[in-house]
């Protein structure tokens, strides 16, 4: 599972990069589903982590838009 994002990378970025990611999740579990279907994939554990993933950033994003916890690079720059 190296691929697998842990919610310390994830509150580094800032909130273009966790939206850019997701979108970019979705259309990857959007083929794995797909393979899946046409009996193509490999590891069918990776629709799991995949969704995953999308899981902890969707909430990373949702808990900064709510002001309960913010993500890292904007808190650096607090001024600008």
């Amino acid at each position: 599972m190296p691929r697998e994002l842990n919610i310390r990378k994830i509150r580094t970025m800032d909130t273009d990069e966790v939206e850019a990611r997701i979108r970019s999740l979705e259309e990857e579990l959007f083929n794995l589903r797909f393979r899946n279907a046409m009996r193509q994939l490999d590891n069918p554990l990776e629709i799991r982590n995949l969704r995953r993933d999308l899981a902890r950033l969707k909430t990373a994003l949702k808990e900064h838009q709510l002001g309960l916890k913010s993500l890292s690079a904007e808190e650096a720059t607090p001024g600008a």
